[in-house]
């Protein structure tokens, strides 16, 4: 069952505990916000499930913001939304009680881009994240700091929708920001498959143990 906190639909699903782990869960356009449920228990077990739906909707189909075609994003209204994201998360953290020093972002796709902006314009927010299938949000006007933030990118070389510059552009404004980064590419297009999911698994699974 849905609950609604900050203009945002949402599931939160516990884990084993309050101290471990969250797992901000961000789905595709036309997901919602138990698409990634199944995906966030399987990358790592035991962690707490923080699943918003996007409240843009594009042909009936939620996102996360706007965009003026495919590929190219509505600026403006991208950095509203991240701000919004960014609120939403900081009074869930108060609502429910996890750690918001525990966050890691997993998006796919359209929420992996809100994801990349929210490192890039919030970067105090995410101990760290998992994109599949992003783009550059933005360019920053100067790079944020993320050192410390460990980030899983995952990419497919056959992408039609992501091209392999624009992943390559995204992978450099996250090294020159500070970030621990991990690029996995694999042979296939826009659609995960089980090969990268089972190594943002095994990446996560140690990215997440504590400090």
């Amino acid at each position: 069952m849905a609950e609604e906190l900050a203009g945002f639909k949402h599931r939160f699903v516990s884990g084993s505990g309050q101290e471990g782990p969250t797992l901000l869960l961000l789905h595709g356009t036309g997901g919602n916000e138990n698409d990634l449920l199944p995906l966030g228990r399987e990358l790592l077990p035991g962690a707490n499930l923080l699943s918003p739906r996007g409240k843009i909707l594009e042909h009936g189909m939620p996102r996360f913001f706007r965009r003026l075609a495919e590929g190219v994003f509505d600026e403006e209204d991208l950095k509203i939304r991240t701000e919004e994201l960014a609120g939403f998360v900081e009074e869930a953290s108060e609502r429910y009680g996890f750690d918001p020093g525990e966050l890691f972002a997993v998006g796919f796709s359209n929420g992996a881009n809100i994801a990349a902006s929210l490192l890039l314009s919030r970067p105090e927010l995410l101990r760290g994240a998992v994109l599949l299938r992003a783009m550059v949000p933005f360019e920053p006007e100067e790079a944020p700091d993320l050192s410390g933030v460990r980030i899983f990118v995952a990419a497919g070389e056959l992408d039609h929708m992501v091209p392999k510059e624009n992943t390559e552009r995204l992978v450099e404004l996250l090294r020159e920001s500070g970030a621990e980064l991990q690029v996995g590419w694999q042979r296939t297009g826009h659609g995960l498959v089980g090969e990268e999911v089972e190594e943002a698994k095994r990446w996560l699974s140690g990215a997440a143990q504590p400090h």
